[in-house]
């Protein structure tokens, strides 16, 4: 009895951490005062909340736990629950949806909520045009659309959760024409944002009271400094001329300039950039580009940004990323929505370097004493697990999962964890641990969209960061012969680790010729097919 009430609570809290997770919005049509339009959202999201409590609660005591009723029963429940956080989020709108967007990005939720979640990434309906010109006169002058701009489509490009961006061509002093696209915030988000937080720090501190074991302020903190800095477009300009300067000698990304002359804290005006989003996969094969080599080339911009920038996109999701095929590679990424960016720490970014030297070649007691500095201790054995999808104690090369016997013993190990263990391993994390799942989790998430080897990113991962290793060589000692030794062993560990890629890269080419070959095979049967039907119709008819 105590082991149901305790897996009771467990999906109990799922469902209403989930809906507290995206518990912000705003209501553009609306003619109350923003208070009230506070008020209807938090009411509305509160109703969501108790109900799918009352659902999980009433609705899983009727069934015994090991059964195959109970199993379908909670499937269903996840996906009527996630309907119904869904139906919330798009009725709230605006950061409601980008709550929504972040929970779909959790790998701990369950799967119902993250899929249907995800729809949300194309789900935000623009403003009238009379709230984007009254916003546009507001930060530059009556009739500055007119006055500003040779011209100004009405109709947004795109429609996000806080702002919405239109396509325009704007004058400067030689009268030229320059294409540019403007990113206009949408009004009286900030006390809505203050109101909303506020809420869900409440909410969140009631859950943890209520079940100690499910604490879950760390989302909301991390959420808020998510949400305020995006509202601030004058650090998204800084944030994206960062990352143009780290990526300027890459002829593989682009990423839009900015024109500060017509920027605000509402106000983004860049460069326009063409392109379809990165899993748009019916473009790239119209286009003849590789799926293979997209995943490529994210994966090390991924890595590039983690093991040697130290600054890292933290919003990647595929609405944030377009192909080009403008470029003489055949095609080239470009990087959009730099509202939430992350500095690492320089001492978080070298231990992480070394973390993923360990993950490749399982040093398992490194692996433990850099768990020991991030202060998870125990749990660091799961970082091989959550990282490369092999156990600590893995016979397996990477990249090639775990056997039937790793698998069996990993369960009946993550059986005994109790949800104050997972609470502790996440509170323990540094903020900057956080920022890097996540955008992990993203590109885990598009890789296997491409269908994509795994060791795509593994290679990417390794090889980024050997080479961040190496940039904290100048620091390591004041003397000549300290650096000298010191990018001495990094070369002996890269020339270890070098020898691993070169079977890596095999494995991972094997896997890319399979996959071609294989969808080749399939669309050459598929044209037999059809010309052996046509060859024999006029017989089967006579």
């Amino acid at each position: 009895m105590v082991t149901r009430h305790r897996i009771f609570n467990k999906h109990l809290i799922t469902a209403a951490v989930t809906t507290a997770v995206t518990f912000q919005t705003l209501n553009p049509n609306s003619t109350n005062s923003p208070f009230i339009n506070s008020i209807i959202r938090s009411t509305r999201a509160l109703t969501t909340i108790i109900s799918t409590i009352i659902d999980y609660k009433y609705t899983l005591s009727c069934f015994n736990l090991s059964t195959d009723e109970y199993r379908l029963a909670l499937t269903e429940l996840h996906l009527r629950s996630a309907k119904r956080i869904l139906k919330m989020c798009e009725a709230n709108k605006g950061i409601y949806i980008k709550a929504g967007q972040f929970v779909s990005g959790v790998k701990q939720v369950p799967k119902e909520y993250s899929t249907l979640l995800s729809s949300l990434q194309d789900q935000s309906v623009p403003y009238k045009f009379e709230v984007i010109e009254h916003v546009m006169n507001n930060n530059f002058g009556p009739n500055s659309l007119s006055e500003v701009f040779l011209s100004f489509d009405e109709e947004p490009i795109a429609a996000a959760s806080i702002a919405q961006v239109h396509r325009a061509v704007l004058r400067n002093d030689q009268d030229v024409a320059v294409e540019v696209a403007v990113k206009v915030q949408y009004p009286g988000l900030k006390f809505q944002m203050k109101f909303d937080v506020l809420t869900m720090s409440l909410l969140s501190k009631f859950v943890g009271w209520s079940f100690p074991g499910y604490r879950f302020q760390w989302i909301v903190s991390e959420f808020e400094k998510s949400i305020a800095s995006e509202l601030d477009f004058i650090v998204e300009g800084k944030n994206l001329e960062r990352i143009r300067e780290n990526f300027k000698d890459n002829s593989m990304v682009k990423v839009p300039n900015v024109f500060w002359d017509f920027t605000t804290r509402q106000v983004l005006t860049m460069e326009f950039c063409g392109g379809r989003k990165v899993d748009d996969l019916d473009f790239m094969k119209q286009r003849g580009i590789s799926e293979v080599k997209v995943a490529k080339t994210l994966a090390e911009v991924v890595a590039e940004m983690i093991f040697v920038h130290g600054f890292v996109h933290g919003d990647l999701h595929p609405g944030n990323i377009l192909v080009s095929p403008e470029r003489k590679n055949g095609f080239c990424l470009v990087l959009l929505d730099f509202g939430v960016c992350k500095q690492l720490d320089e001492d978080f970014r070298f231990k992480y370097c070394e973390l993923w030297e360990a993950l490749v070649v399982m040093d398992s007691n490194k692996i433990q004493e850099i768990g020991e500095y991030f202060g998870v201790g125990r749990y660091s054995r799961y970082f091989p697990v959550i990282f490369t999808g092999r156990t600590i104690d893995s016979k397996s090369s990477i990249g090639r999962g775990m056997s039937v016997e790793e698998k069996k013993n990993l369960k009946q190990e993550l059986k005994s964890l109790k949800m104050d263990d997972i609470s502790s391993f996440m509170e323990s994390l540094p903020t900057d641990f956080l920022t890097v799942l996540r955008t992990d989790g993203l590109l885990r998430s598009l890789i296997s969209k491409f269908g994509a080897p795994v060791t795509v990113r593994l290679l990417a991962y390794a090889e980024y960061a050997l080479y961040g290793l190496s940039l904290k060589a100048d620091s390591k000692s004041d003397s000549a012969l300290g650096v000298m030794l010191f990018r001495f062993k990094i070369g002996l560990r890269y020339v270890q680790v070098r020898l691993l890629f070169g079977i890596l890269g095999l494995v991972s080419w094997l896997e890319s010729i399979k996959h071609t070959s294989t969808r080749r095979l399939k669309d050459l049967l598929a044209s037999a097919g059809y010309v052996v039907r046509n060859l024999y119709r006029p017989l089967l008819t006579a």
